[in-house]
């Protein structure tokens, strides 16, 4: 069984559309959907935003689903100049850009556990699976959407993300983050919550984000739009070569 969160249902709307046999199943405020995709059994299910949602959610999918992966999907804010709206970051290593617990611990280190970051293990295959997708993102994104957030070649990167409980919209919050941590490419609320909780109950995991915007102060998308019309089609595309 392979665990498939998002923050957002509508990040998740396109899977739950091709999930075949499906039984639901209700456990802290939240909705699991079990069934098949592309021959995988699988359960989904969107976490609600921020890392205490997402935490609860994968250690629940752990004890009571008995995943043997997790993939988590969803948007992200780009950090790097490099990065536009559309491309996709695969999770190397996951930092919580708001985790300071000095003077006990460095800035950024997870306590007990002595390290600043989780690293997945093997990010290549779903690197490879995005990059087969990006190839084809045109039969799973239409031309109209892609045209309305300015989509024109997307890419795929292997890359550092940032977590934390905060919406990122400054350019001086960028700034921060690029000095500190320079190695991350984009910031979002759930992925290290998520990469903590699988590490410490071994549990392979991989980090889906897909580009929304800047994370500055032109942050002004439709993320609902975005999130369902292009985030949901991508995590579509990408699983179904991931899963073959």
């Amino acid at each position: 069984m392979i665990g498939i969160i998002s923050a957002m249902q509508e990040e998740i709307q396109a899977l739950l559309n091709e999930l075949e046999h499906i039984t639901t199943t209700k456990k802290g405020m939240r909705e699991y959907y079990s069934g098949t995709l592309f021959n995988k059994n699988v359960v989904l299910v969107f976490s609600r935003w921020g890392k205490v949602a997402s935490a609860a959610t994968t250690t629940q999918l752990i004890n009571d689903f008995n995943v043997e992966e997790i993939i988590f999907t969803g948007v992200a804010g780009g950090i790097k100049e490099t990065l536009n709206i559309g491309d996709v970051v695969i999770g190397k290593h996951l930092y919580q850009h708001d985790l300071d617990a000095r003077p006990f611990y460095n800035q950024f280190e997870i306590p007990i556990l002595k390290n600043k970051y989780v690293a997945t293990k093997n990010p290549k295959n779903l690197l490879k699976a995005t990059e087969q997708f990006i190839g084809t993102y045109g039969d799973f994104i239409s031309k109209t959407e892609a045209n309305a957030f300015n989509i024109t070649t997307p890419k795929a990167i292997l890359g550092d993300i940032a977590s934390g409980d905060q919406f990122i919209s400054s350019i001086e919050k960028i700034k921060f983050l690029n000095d500190l941590l320079p190695s991350t490419t984009c910031v979002e609320m759930e992925g290290a919550s998520v990469a903590q909780v699988c590490f410490e109950y071994s549990v392979p995991f991989s980090i889906i984000r897909i580009i929304s915007d800047k994370a500055n102060d032109n942050a002004t998308i439709d993320f609902s739009r975005f999130a369902n019309s292009i985030a949901s089609n991508y995590a579509l595309g990408i699983l179904k070569n991931y899963f073959a």
